[in-house]
């Protein structure tokens, strides 16, 4: 399982329209474990660019602090699940949390 993460500053970003980076995270879902971890610069954000640039990475899931419904949409389309409100910290921190069943989401952070 790959799982693609939207970050600025080494921290999970709040809007993941507005983020610098995305962590794409390979993770082992038996051993609950990370495999590998790949920071890549997302194209220019223009409405459906990046959902499509996501899939074309592999990402089976995106943990975002807040997105729009049209881009969860997208994603959606794409085959790319999505959870949203996820509180912002490192990238790894909350996919180990993700696989150990300890992540704890909130309100989604965009209303757009």
């Amino acid at each position: 399982m790959k799982i693609a993460l939207p970050i600025a500053n080494n921290l999970l970003c709040m809007h993941f329209g507005h983020c610098e980076q995305f962590a794409f995270i390979d993770v082992d879902e038996k051993e609950k474990k990370i495999t590998n971890k790949e920071l890549l610069t997302p194209p220019p954000h223009e409405p459906g660019v990046i959902p499509k640039w996501v899939h074309e990475q592999g990402a089976d899931l995106v943990l975002a602090g807040g997105m729009g419904q049209r881009a969860r949409s997208l994603f959606e389309q794409q085959g790319v699940k999505v959870i949203v409100g996820v509180p912002a910290g490192k990238p790894e921190d909350i996919v180990d949390d993700y696989l150990n069943n300890r992540l704890v989401t909130g309100h989604n952070a965009c209303d757009h």
